[in-house]
């Protein structure tokens, strides 16, 4: 199989820069052998991809991408402190979170926008365990949060 690296090039994917925290914490940190990436919100060029509550001002579509890019936006946060995404030796736990309108039970769909790309870039290594989580409200206004836990190579 491909490595990260060229998947994300095939898929023409580039790893942004890591987005600045907005509150006292660090994008994400190594102890022994695995990442912990900080949550990270749907920004995609400086700004916001939607606002609001999935269910009610975002469609669950639109949220699906939010997803997507939150976890580009992880895999940022990671590359930042293991130098290459190609050291990735599992996707261990992805925790996403949706700001739910009430009623709006559709999470997991949400949460596969993270899921299926983390599938793209790294395979069966992509497989991961996972919470989609409704919550009543995100930083900044956010649709969707998304953490991961990776496995890295020595």
């Amino acid at each position: 199989m491909a490595t990260a690296t060229q998947r994300l090039a095939e898929l023409g994917i580039a790893i942004p820069e890591v987005v600045p925290p907005v509150a006292a914490y660090v994008p994400a940190v190594v102890t022994g052998r695995y990442v912990y990436t900080s949550g990270q919100l749907p920004m995609r060029d400086g700004a916001m991809i939607a606002e609001g509550l999935v269910g009610s001002d975002v469609d669950a579509d639109v949220a699906k991408d939010c997803a997507r890019q939150s976890a580009i936006n992880a895999l940022a946060a990671a590359q930042s402190v293991i130098g290459s995404l190609d050291r990735v030796t599992r996707v261990v736990k992805v925790v996403g979170f949706v700001a739910s309108a009430p009623g709006f039970t559709g999470q997991p769909g949400v949460i596969n926008g993270a899921s299926e790309l983390l599938l793209e870039v790294f395979g069966d290594l992509g497989r991961h365990a996972r919470s989609a989580v409704g919550v009543a409200g995100l930083p900044l206004n956010a649709p969707v949060e998304v953490e991961m836990v990776l496995e890295v190579a020595d």
